[in-house]
This record gives structure tokens, C-alpha cells and sequence, in this order.
């Protein structure tokens, strides 16, 4: 897959920084082919233990978690929150492993990435947004809610690395990635969010520091890449320098088939501290 590095992304990112910025960037990326279907079918369910949670707000979430695949005693590991799409809404504890849920378990990615994945299945949706629209934006449920305080009490309970919590998802749980640290500032070290829709413009004071590295293609129709564009503009204009856009063109609402391995933005998200 070719990355397209030519003037017009030199003008692209002006448009969405405003002025120059170090970190700040958007990429182009042409030729983009979505992830196959069955890239990751290997993966047995079974190696994601089976939990549930209830929040204080009385939400009840069934949840997956794959642990770490040699834990040594006294270290710490990080902890990713993987979101699903609105295809995994439900109760079985199980429609939430998708592909790129299930792509933490492939044997080459767990041995590589030491880490907790904690895959929450939500009952109702996680983000809400409506139809497309040119001023769409995304806010959060009270399931949301509950998968935060799940993510604060697992990590008390278990050796998690507080300087590197994680959130990512594709669609909804892209739209859910972006709220999350919206709603807990500081528990988040990055985050990902993948074709999804981001919240309004008073999201970004809350996260024009926090490295962020958004995915969308420009050919999605159910969930336009403009709510994305409008929030990342917006950030690296406040000054925001650890924001990343990589725009697929000709990309429809899929996951991009370079995800999987993806050592490059597993590489990146494991790389984050928060102070």
C-alpha cells in the first residue's frame, strides 16, 4: 500500500493544523483495499475470559479479556479498551469480538504486544449520532459510562500500567474511543478511533494534548469522514500537536486492510505514556 506524499498533503495538512506543528499530520493513503473477512477466523473465542460488570449506575456489561501472555510477577501492563461496532450491541458476550478485537489474539500480535484487551459488550449503543449529516457529532451513552468504571476498577484490581490505558474501536466503538477520554481526561494515554464520528467542538480543550491518531476513509457514506476532519481541524487550530489524520481514499465503511498486523500503530499506541 502506497502512502501518497506529494504537495497536495503538504496542503491538506494546513488546512487542518492552521499553521505549522511538529506532530501534527494528515496523511493520504491511496490504494487502500479493506481487511478480509476471514483474516483473523483462526482466532478461538475462548482465549478472551468471560466476565461481567456492574456499574454504579446500574449498568450490567459482559465483558471479554484477554490477559497478557507471559506475565512476569511485579510488572505492570497496559491496558487496551477495544470498542465494538453497533453489530456486537447485545448481552451473549460474544458479538463484541471482531475482527480487530480478535486480532490482539493472533499468537505473533499477543507474544509481541504484552497487554490486558478489555472488549466490553455494550446492551444499548455506546455513542449516538443520528443519520449523516454536515454537522453530525457523537455523545456518549450511560453504558459508556459504565465500561469507564470498569476500566478504573479492573486496573485497581490487576497489575495495569496507569501511564498506559488505551482506548480504539471502528464505527461506533470509533465514535465511543473519541468520547471516551471526554468523559475521564486523565485516564487515557491515546487513543484511536476508526471511521467513527467525533463528538462536538467543545471536545477539544479536553483533548487538544492527547495523542490521538485518527483512521477514516473518504468514501464512508454511514459514517462520513466530516465529523472527523471537523474536530482534528479543530484541535491542531488550538494547538494540539499530537494529533494524527490518516485518510484512505476511495475507502468505504470497512476496516482497512493494513490494521492487521498493524505493528505500525501498535508500535505507536504502546509508545504513549501519560504523564
Amino acid at each position: 500500500m502506497k502512502k501518497l506524499v506529494l504537495p497536495m498533503a503538504f496542503v491538506v495538512l494546513a488546512a487542518l493544523s492552521g499553521c505549522a506543528h511538529d506532530k501534527a499530520r494528515h496523511e493520504v493513503i491511496k490504494g487502500a483495499a479493506p481487511m478480509a473477512r476471514d483474516v483473523v477466523s483462526s482466532v478461538d473465542p475462548g482465549l478472551f475470559g468471560q466476565k461481567k460488570f456492574t456499574a454504579s449506575n446500574g449498568t450490567v456489561l459482559p465483558y471479554r479479556i484477554l490477559a497478557p501472555l507471559n506475565p512476569e510477577p511485579g510488572v505492570r501492563y497496559p491496558l487496551v479498551l477495544q470498542l465494538h461496532g453497533s453489530g456486537g450491541i447485545g448481552t451473549d458476550n460474544l458479538r463484541q469480538l471482531d475482527r480487530l478485537a480478535k486480532s490482539w489474539a493472533m499468537p505473533e500480535i499477543r507474544a509481541r504486544y504484552q497487554a490486558y484487551v478489555l472488549v466490553p459488550q455494550f446492551p444499548i449503543r455506546s455513542a449516538n449520532y443520528g443519520p449523516p449529516s454536515p454537522d453530525q457529532y457523537a455523545e456518549p451513552s450511560a453504558d459508556l459510562i459504565g465500561a469507564l468504571e470498569l476500566i478504573e476498577t479492573f486496573a485497581r484490581e490487576n497489575p495495569v500500567d496507569g501511564a498506559r490505558i488505551y482506548a480504539l474501536g471502528f464505527s461506533m466503538g470509533g465514535s465511543a474511543a473519541w468520547l471516551a477520554p471526554t468523559l475521564k481526561p486523565k485516564l487515557f494515554a491515546a487513543i484511536m478511533p476508526v471511521s467513527g464520528i467525533a463528538p462536538g467542538n467543545t471536545s477539544a480543550a479536553l483533548l487538544q494534548d492527547l495523542p490521538i491518531w485518527v483512521m477514516h476513509g473518504n468514501a464512508d457514506t454511514e459514517n462520513p469522514i466530516f465529523a472527523d476532519l471537523r474536530l482534528s481541524k479543530l484541535i491542531a487550530q488550538r494547538g494540539g500537536q499530537a494529533i494524527s489524520f490518516r485518510e484512505y481514499d476511495g475507502l468505504d465503511h470497512q476496516l482497512h486492510a493494513d490494521l492487521y498486523p498493524g505493528h505500525w500503530w501498535r508500535d505507536w499506541l504502546f509508545a504513549q505514556h501519560r504523564d
